[in-house]
Parts: structure tokens; sequence; C-alpha cells
């Protein structure tokens, strides 16, 4: 605002010179005119131009503003209050306003009132021609400009005090969704990994006291339930484990994940768990001359990972599937990773709304997974004649970001 104030003032030094020089008079007064235009410009557009660096000194420095009120009343005295630049008197007022406040601005318009009373006094041509009407323009001007420089300020001070608000809340706002979106994700993955384990260690405890309690105990059967009971437990500690690993490797942004080995030994884990064959190939399709899986960031490999067991995980516990099949591969810049069983299959008209309220939240946390890492996920057959197809698609532009950020 305060530059704009010196731009205005620039325009009318500019616009009104050449005919103050036309009409001083001859010799002194018209090397006055000059000299007094020449200072008051270059001062202006000094101040114009590099607002930055001298308006903290004027804000601190209320008599460098009073210089210039000085340098203004000798170009009032030296052109004569009737000409136009005389209106250049009337910025003074309006940046004391600005800057100042009220208070600045009352003293600094009656100072420049009484300079352009006391210049008429000094000119009495002008003050001979000139009418009380048009003796009392400019200093009018001068408390008005005075008094609208004021209401700016305040008015700037009170969009500045709701910007300020409105960005706290935002603040606020954004924090409150990063805490949700921190729960949604922590519940996401205890309920595919610890959960899970944790509900196998109860049916394999129940089997084991149901065993227990039957009249004729069969200690080899009940060694086995138990066994199954220690080792279910024992994994539920290691995913707990893995899960606290994978958050804290989060944080360290040079690190990166080679995801084809994990990959081929999830396959593997899975198969000596389930009884399952689980296979991994590292290209995309069967198509050949494709890239392999490239190291990806730890947030971005586990939600692949995690999304691959779900998927697996499904086709063992629902699809009555007799084998899968896991790839991982880049094709075309994408990474493209599918897990494949020759299962039932979804039904036809399975959409993501229809997980939501039939109450299907593993696939349903599959694609909330690939969203956050800026990857696609289709749920269907595929090529295959019968069976799930899960094909995740993760541009390698996203591994980018992830990795810069």
């Amino acid at each position: 605002m305060c530059r704009q104030v010196f731009g205005f003032r620039l325009a009318m030094i500019a616009l009104a010179a050449p005919a103050a020089l036309l009409n001083a008079a001859p010799g002194l007064g018209a090397r006055l005119v000059g000299a007094a235009v020449v200072v008051t410009f270059m001062v202006s557009y000094a101040l114009f131009r590099d607002w930055e660096r001298f308006g903290p000194l004027l804000l601190r420095h209320p008599t460098l503003l009073a210089a210039d009120t000085v340098f203004t009343s000798l170009l009032l005295v030296s052109a004569g209050p009737d000409t136009t630049l005389a209106y250049v008197s009337v910025c003074t007022p309006l940046l004391a306003g600005i800057v100042y406040g009220h208070r600045g601005a009352a003293v600094f318009a009656s100072v420049q009132s009484l300079i352009l009373l006391l210049v008429y006094a000094i000119n009495t041509d002008a003050a001979r021609s000139a009418s009380l009407a048009d003796k009392l323009l400019l200093p009018g001007l001068c408390v008005i400009t005075g008094a609208l420089g004021s209401s700016l300020r305040n008015l700037m001070l009170r969009f500045g005090t709701a910007t300020q608000a409105l960005t706290t809340v935002q603040a606020r706002l954004a924090v409150t969704e990063a805490v949700g979106a921190e729960r949604a994700r922590l519940a996401r993955e205890m309920h595919d990994s610890v959960a899970k384990t944790l509900h196998g260690v109860a049916l394999a405890a129940d089997g084991l006291a149901i065993s227990a309690k039957a009249t004729a105990m069969d200690p080899a059967r009940i060694a086995r339930q138990a066994e199954l009971v220690s080792r279910s437990a024992r994994r539920a500690a290691a995913e707990s484990r893995e899960l606290l690993a994978d958050l804290r490797r989060e944080s360290d942004p040079d690190s990166m994940t080679d995801v084809a080995p994990e990959l081929a030994d999830q396959a593997r884990d899975f198969t000596e768990r389930t009884g399952l064959p689980a296979t991994y190939d590292g290209t995309c399709d069967e198509a050949k001359g494709e890239a392999p899986a490239p190291p990806v960031p730890p947030a971005v490999a586990r939600q692949l990972l995690t999304i691959t067991a779900e998927a697996m995980e499904n086709a063992h516990r629902h699809a009555n599937a007799t084998r899968v099949e896991v790839r991982a591969g880049v094709r075309a810049d994408v990474l493209c990773v599918t897990i494949t069983d020759d299962g039932r299959g979804l039904p036809p008209d399975t959409t993501l709304e229809h997980l939501r309220r039939t109450g299907h939240f593993g696939l349903l946390g599959m694609a909330e997974r690939a969203a956050s890492i800026g990857a696609r996920i289709h749920f269907g057959k595929g090529t295959h004649a019968r069976g799930t197809e899960v094909r995740l698609e993760l541009p390698l532009a996203a591994l980018t970001t992830k990795a810069a950020s």
C-alpha cells in the first residue's frame, strides 16, 4: 500500500512538473522548481523501488517522513500552491496514516495543512487570486487522506489478524486430518497383520481347550494344538515387531527396500504355513522383456507387501484356490504387482461401495493402501478363465515423489 502511495506521487510529479517549470519565473525561480522536482522525484523513486529496505527505517524513524515533508514544502514554495504539483502534499498524511496510525496521521496532516497555509501567506499573488474555498481545499484533502490512511491501516491489521486466525484453524484441521489418517492407517496395519494372527491363536486355543476337556484325551493331538498356539503367538509377536520396525524405517528418507526378494520370501512362507502352493515371478505379465521391480521407499514396500499378503490370505480362506501366483515387474514406467488364484472368483457385480456396505473391510483396506501410495488397484479375473486377479499399478514417478518427500 505504501509503495502505491509513492507510485501515485511519482505520477503526479511527472505529469505536473512540465507545467510548473513553464509557469515558474525565469532564472532563479525555474532553477528552484527544477531542483525541488528532481529531489522529490528521486526520493519518491527510491522509496517506491526499495520499500522493503527503506520501509522499516521509515517505520522506526518518523523524522525521515518529516524530512520528506520539508522537501515537499520546498516544492510548494518554489512552484506555488496553485499548481498541480501542490497535490503531491496530500501523499504525506496518507502515508503517515498507513505507517503510524491515527496519531501520526493527525500530526502530519496538521503540519502539512499549516505548511500549505504558510505557502499561501508567502505567495501573495496566489493568495489574491484564490478564494477561501481554494485555500482550504488542499488542507482539507490532507485531513481526509490522513484519516483514509489510518482507516486503511486498521483494515489491513484486521485482515492480517483474520488471515492469521484462518491459518491457525487450517493448521489445526490439517493436524486433525493427519491424526485421523494415521489412526486409520494403524487400524489397517493391525487388521491385516496382528489381529488376524491373534484370531488364529484364539481359535487354536479354543481347540486346545476342547481337546483337554474331552473324555478320551489324545496327548499327540493336544501337543499339536499347543504347538500351533505357540507358533501363532510367536508369529503375532514377530508381526508386531515388524510393524514397529517398518514404521520407524519410514522416517529414514535415504533407505530403500528391494521388494522382489521380499515378495519371493512372502510366497514361500505362505506355502509353508498354509500348504497352498504360491509362486513368485519377477515379471509383470507372461510377456518377456520387462524390467524387474526396483527398490522402493519403505512406506511403499510395506503397503505392497501387505496388499500381497492380504490377497493371498483371501485366496486361502475364501476362494477355495489350489494355487496362487505373485508377479512383480516394470512395464512402460509402471510398477505392476499381480496376485492371481484359481479359486471361485468374485461376484460379477462386486464394487467397493458394495464391499463397504457388506463389511468386507479386507478389500477396502487394500484399496485404501493402494491410494495412499498413489497406485491404482483392480479386482477381477484379468486374463484368466477363472479365479481372481488383484492387479496393482504404481507409476514410477510416484516412487520418485515418495523418495524425495
